[in-house]
């Protein structure tokens, strides 16, 4: 018998053993389940032997893990690895399998793998890298730990994720060390059946990441001898009548990038098989890394077959599937990072339902791309919220069923659950989704992405008032203007956008020139010039996205050199959905207005010499003020007023926070042994009920923007905590420029609509202080009545 046979024989004797314990099981162990790939039906096999009592040992903690992050349910991820580390921590460091092959394996490396492969999925490279390099740092060299993950598997499957992570985080050199790493990790006889696949899709991976698709495809070849081994072990299987089989793991993913490669290279037929052979193993939902892209590049391949129909339902099961996974997901920045990595989905089926005139629901998945982070992140601090305009216990209590029929209804590869009423946990999350619309309204738009439809929107746009919603990335961008009566869109010339937006920033702080004046006339003719002759009103609602969160709009320059201030009133919105959220003002009781200025510090260096004037001035406006300056402009006294003023007015530092969003805020006095700065994060626990927020502060209106479009600043904080409208700068402001301006907008909201009161605030400004900088940083955000 040659080499091959007897490896052959060898590879069959161990599959066939393998299957023959597996059948002698009454039960599905957890071994077989991970083998064939059923995540779904994993993790509520541990849920609810965890629930009867058994002890949270590592070897039931480890596989619950691994289904939640395969099933990207990270709401629950990050908590099961503590809980691993914990069992490891206490001596537990082996995860026992069900059967035979399977007895031991070493728990150590599973923590930093588990989270590696979260944060790659969450666009955060530098953490997977380093959470890689702790789990391959953590393997043993014990090699008879486990007959099935040797250190040599472990390599395999650590490897590929750093090295990929290396190529996303733009780190090309570092990915060819590790990917040498890998050429060179050798697989021995036995087992090899099952572990030479592991090793050459984990070269097509990092292949196809560096975008060498020929080398992709030399390591993804024939597998007859492989395929036979799993047929027969399949076939010899107790539980083969489910449609199982020990080849999902390594397969799908070994057809999707045999699928990308192809169609990358030009192979359309070839890449058809691959997608038709992915779509047909009905295992393919479990694997949440797999399945959203693979429906996307499937919609490519149709796309470029003039398959449009086909190409926008695949783009539309995508974006769904995206979704899904988005809102399990706890942080701020991590929602970030993980739709924005994801937002080319959203971006093809925008721009394919254009192309068809479907304008109304290329709008409407504008709406749902809006990443939302903040918001969404700060949904499942459910029992911190501040519900406005509702039962707050009636609210809590929905959602809390939200919360038990979305668990129910996420096993795609299980059987509907039913409940006593005969309900099965889908239609219960439907039901409990509409009971939070009927509770809070305002908060089922933060639990499930569902945007506001267009023609709901057109009724919410003024009858004097337009609204413009950019949308766009890279070459591609659009504008969409509703009114009334239409909604229409408009390709806009993209080219230098983000440059020219860094360019009028730049000009802008120098104060002594007209450096200015040439990129303010040129976005005005890219940005609004193609769309002036369907503006009739006087009155602009704007939806910026990505850099032009941080364009001051007031200061474009039109061809006869008038200011866009000069010609509309304009305000900003984070999406137009907020739009139907925004409540009218209800004064009834409050006095009319707060003013806190210049707070004490600590350090005169950070003392606004302006700002007391400007307090004072501001709460002079509006007898019955009440006006708290110095020791007493404090966080507990801001805190004490809480709901009982209409207006708020801050003349303070504000403070940006990139990478903690939720620790952006407002610096106040401090009381003893307190905290002195006003959070975002606290924001969203406060029920303020003001009718008008205004921060005279230091780049108050700046916010992190991500590929996604969140905005995660001061101004989204403060509309959720009942602010129908927020002023905020998007630079650090002159101080007496400031106060005057700030004098004239106030003495103009006796007569005028919040938005004419700012454009005619910001004119007289404009006579004493003619640069922008000193009167177009500041923006109104909200409502402008």
């Amino acid at each position: 018998m040659d080499t091959k046979m007897r490896r052959f024989s060898v590879g069959v004797a161990l599959i066939v053993s393998l299957g023959i314990m597996a059948a002698a099981r009454a039960d599905e162990g957890l071994t077989y389940l991970e083998s064939a790939g059923r995540y779904g039906d994993m993790a509520q096999q541990v849920e609810t032997r965890l629930a009867r009592g058994e002890a949270p040992t590592a070897s039931l903690v480890g596989p619950l893990c691994l289904a939640y992050g395969q099933l990207k349910r990270f709401d629950k991820l990050f908590d099961c690895v503590v809980r691993l580390e914990t069992a490891i921590a206490a001596g537990d460091r082996v995860i026992k399998g069900d059967y035979f092959i399977g007895t031991s394996v070493a728990a150590e490396p599973f923590p930093g793998m588990l989270r590696a492969e979260a944060y790659m999925d969450l666009g955060d490279f530098a953490r997977a890298m380093a959470e890689g390099e702790r789990a391959l740092a953590a393997v043993p060299t014990d090699a008879s730990l486990s007959s099935t993950w040797p250190r040599t598997k472990f390599q395999l499957v650590i490897l590929p994720n750093l090295a990929i992570a290396a190529v996303l985080g733009g780190d090309k050199e570092r990915s060819r060390r590790y990917l040498a790493a890998l050429e060179d990790v050798s697989i021995g006889f036995v087992g090899s059946a099952m572990t030479k696949p592991l090793k050459e899709n984990g070269l097509a991976r990092v292949y196809l990441a560096l975008g060498e698709y020929d080398k992709a495809i030399e390591h993804l070849g024939s597998r007859g001898l492989v395929n036979f081994v799993m047929a027969l072990a399949d076939a010899t299987n107790a539980h083969a009548y489910r449609g199982d089989s020990l080849a999902t793991l390594s397969e799908l993913p070994r057809q999707f990038m045999l699928a990308k490669a192809d169609l990358e290279l030009g192979r359309l037929d070839e890449a058809r098989q691959a997608f038709d052979a992915m779509f047909a193993n009905q295992r393919l939902p479990d694997l949440g890394d797999i399945y959203w892209v693979a429906l996307a590049e499937r919609a490519r391949l149709e796309a470029l077959e003039q398959r449009p129909d086909e190409a926008i339902a695949d783009l539309k099961r995508a974006v769904d599937v995206i979704e899904t996974q988005r809102a399990s997901i706890h942080t701020e920045a991590s929602k970030i990072g993980f739709v924005g990595d994801k937002q080319a989905v959203y971006r093809r089926l925008v721009a394919a339902l254009i192309g068809q005139g479907r304008t109304a629901a290329a709008f409407d998945y504008v709406e749902r791309s809006k990443s939302r982070a903040l918001v969404d992140m700060l949904a499942a601090r459910k029992e911190d919220f501040a519900i406005h305009g509702a039962d707050p216990e009636k609210t809590r209590q929905v959602l809390a069923q939200l919360d038990a029929a979305d668990l129910a209804g996420h096993a795609p590869d299980a059987a509907p659950k039913v409940d006593a009423a005969g309900a099965s946990g889908v239609r219960n999350l439907s039901l409990a989704r509409t009971q939070v619309q009927a509770a809070a309204p305002e908060l089922a738009t933060l639990v499930a992405v569902s945007a506001v439809p267009s023609d709901e929107l057109k009724s919410l746009v003024g009858q004097d008032e337009t609204l413009i919603e950019y949308y766009g990335q890279d070459d591609e961008l659009y504008a969409f203007v509703l009114d009334r009566q239409k909604l229409q869109a408009i390709k806009l010339d993209a080219a230098e956008l983000e440059r020219r937006v860094r360019d009028l920033r730049a000009a802008i702080e120098q104060v002594d020139g007209d450096a200015w004046r040439a990129p303010a006339q040129a976005l005005y003719a890219q940005l609004w010039q193609p769309l002036a002759g369907q503006i009739a009103a006087g009155k602009v609602v704007i939806v910026p996205h990505g850099a032009l969160h941080y364009l001051p709009f007031a200061a474009l320059v039109a061809p006869d050199g008038s200011f866009l201030a000069d010609r509309y009133a304009l305000r900003f919105l984070p999406s137009a959905s907020v739009l139907k959220f925004l409540r009218p003002a209800s004064p009834a009781g409050q006095a009319p207005l707060l003013a806190l200025g210049d707070p004490d510090l600590g350090d005169p260096r950070y003392d606004l010499h302006f700002a007391e004037d400007e307090a004072r001035t501001v709460a002079g406006v509006f007898p019955g003020s009440r006006l708290l300056l110095r020791k007493d402009a404090s966080k507990s006294n801001f805190r004490k007023a809480e709901g009982a003023f209409v207006r708020i007015h801050f003349a303070t530092h504000g403070e940006f926070n990139a990478e903690q969003p939720l620790a952006s805020g407002l610096h106040l006095a401090g009381d003893t042994g307190g905290d002195s700065m006003l959070t975002v994060g606290e924001l969203y626990a406060m029920n303020l009920n003001a009718d008008l927020v205004t921060l005279s502060a230091c780049q108050t209106g700046l916010g992190k923007v991500a590929s996604g479009d969140d905005v995660v600043g001061l101004t989204r904080g403060f509309l959720y905590a009942g602010a129908r409208s927020i002023v905020a700068s998007l630079w650090s402001v002159d101080d007496k420029a400031t106060a005057q301006l700030m004098e004239a907008f106030y003495r103009n909201l006796a007569t005028m609509s919040k938005e004419e009161a700012l454009r005619q605030a910001q004119q007289a400004t404009r006579n004493a202080f003619p640069q922008p900088f000193f009167w177009a940083a500041f923006q109104l955000t909200g409502r402008g009545d």
